[in-house]
């Protein structure tokens, strides 16, 4: 399914699939953490298709030789690029396929949004010291990075990038406003305090006004905590949205920073 469907005739959009191949040589660390929670929900009802290909498949050797050593000497192996090569263009994955690499473009909250807005992409995840440089220039699309952090391999990012992006997708979560509401939504802001049951607990109460019923008021407490919390945590990101409005000053005068921050 690649498009919206009418449901029956009754109106009801279907949401539309999101197609992700990952490559990797242990392509089960990704297919087993996306067989649960939200990912795997999503998996059963539809909306992500998520193929994930063994890399050592489309190896020649009795051995099913994915790496070897770099011309020229140092240390660690390199993936050899016959295997990607052949493995990739055996599936004829979606486009863009991306190189999971320190030296990608750094993945944050609005890539991950413009990666829902397509209906498929593919990841091919790196280990050892990385993948022959061919493969960089003709066979990868774009290259993405998680961050100025060392893993031994590409998988634990691909799942991150598969949770983060799948989650924006119509239909994947029970609720429409929390990928608006929550940390770097639509608002840009970190997320508000929460809290549960029970309304006290060790000495500690939830603040009156979450209990008080007026949800206008409740809601304008909250985008305040929003702006308190990033204020203090991230003011980066108030930087980046061109600092306070005149509005969001007067929220910040309204409700002072919850004292539990």
């Amino acid at each position: 399914m690649t498009g919206t469907d009418d449901v029956g005739g009754a109106g009801t959009p279907t949401p539309r699939t999101l197609r992700i191949d990952v490559f990797s040589i242990f392509p089960s660390l990704v297919d087993d953490f996306c067989a649960e929670s939200l990912l795997g929900r999503a998996r059963t009802r539809g909306l992500l298709d998520l193929r994930c290909h063994d890399l050592r498949e489309h190896t020649t050797d009795r051995h099913r030789t994915v790496d070897d050593a770099p011309f020229g000497g140092g240390a660690g192996m390199v993936m050899r690029p016959e295997p990607i090569f052949a493995s990739v263009e055996a599936v004829d994955p979606p486009r863009p396929l991306f190189l999971l690499s320190p030296g990608g473009r750094r993945f944050d909250q609005a890539m991950a949004t413009e990666m829902a807005s397509i209906d498929g992409f593919s990841l091919l995840c790196g280990r050892y010291e990385g993948v022959d440089h061919r493969v960089r220039r003709h066979l990868v699309d774009d290259e993405i990075s998680i961050g100025d952090v060392v893993l031994s391999g590409g998988e634990v990012a691909a799942c991150l990038i598969i949770e983060a992006v799948t989650r924006l997708r119509d239909g994947a979560m029970g609720n429409a406003q929390s990928p608006i509401t929550e940390s770097f939504g639509a608002s840009g802001l970190l997320e508000e305090p929460q809290y549960t049951r029970p309304a006290e607990f060790r000495g500690e109460a939830v603040p009156d006004v979450l209990l008080s019923g007026d949800h206008a008021r409740i809601e304008r407490y909250r985008s305040a905590q929003r702006l308190h919390r990033t204020l203090r945590e991230r003011p980066d990101l108030i930087d980046a949205r061109g600092g306070l409005s005149a509005s969001e000053t007067r929220l910040l005068e309204e409700f002072p920073a919850d004292p539990y921050h």
